[in-house]
């Protein structure tokens, strides 16, 4: 996506960032709908961990600078009952969340306060072991304001571009296990388990080597809530990562 003639653009780079979700905080930048923020962020631990750095270094984090997140945004206009328009032009790396996603969030607060970060250059439907792919980006994002148009408290919704959302992890097809009964959760749980059976039975993994790639590259869906009450949840996983 091409940013227009004429749009005003700000940027946020690595020194103006926070670590919790607090709408108490000054935002570092005010922009008109319509303008362009550039986001450069740190990955998750905020540059505690270097390649390299042993495992046993996870366990000396300091736990609050983690999630180091770019902003917040004040954007002019937006109240609360509106809808935040962020529309992505430019991600480097992407995932489902593309260059060309709109993304609606619901307005809580004058300015919205909005800020971004912890991104992934990978990461599975469901991120089952809190892992993914943790990653430094940049980003640019055009902000707009839909007045009354907030979704349902606690919800969003996202409008993709037409492009398949992973054409990589379809090239190989699927291995795929289901689980059945009457707890969602659950099923989940065990149908990542039985994921991880096959992976160390014919792939030769560790557990928890197949747990972090679960993480990485499955994903979780509900394959049906119809025949009660033992409902389905199945976990897919790309066959393309053996390739």
């Amino acid at each position: 996506m091409s940013i227009r003639a004429g749009v005003r653009e700000h940027k946020i780079g690595r020194d103006k960032f926070h670590h919790k979700w607090d709408n108490s905080l000054a935002p570092v930048v005010e922009v008109d709908p319509g303008d362009v923020v550039h986001f450069d962020t740190e990955e998750v631990t905020a540059g505690q961990l270097k390649k390299g750095d042993p495992a046993s270094k996870l366990g000396a984090l300091d736990f609050d600078r983690l999630y180091p997140l770019g902003g917040p945004v004040y954007v002019r206009g937006a109240e609360p009952g509106d809808a935040l328009e962020v529309e992505i032009i430019e991600l480097k790396p992407g995932w489902h969340l593309t260059a060309g996603t709109k993304l609606y969030l619901p307005v809580f607060v004058p300015g919205a306060l909005f800020s971004a970060g912890d991104c992934h250059a990978a990461q599975g439907d469901g991120e089952v072991c809190v892992t993914g792919i943790e990653c430094p980006m940049t980003f640019a994002l055009r902000f707009g304001v839909v007045k009354g148009g907030s979704p349902r408290p606690w919800s969003y919704h996202f409008v993709t571009p037409a492009a398949p959302l992973q054409p990589r992890s379809d090239a190989a097809g699927y291995h795929s296990v289901g689980a059945l009964g009457p707890d969602l959760m659950e099923n989940a749980r065990n149908a990542v388990r039985y994921t991880i059976d096959w992976l160390a039975a014919d792939h030769g993994l560790s557990r928890e080597d197949a747990y972090i790639l679960c993480s990485l590259a499955g994903d979780l869906r509900i394959s049906q809530i119809v025949d009660q009450p033992n409902w389905g949840v199945s976990f897919y996983l790309p066959l393309s990562v053996f390739s």
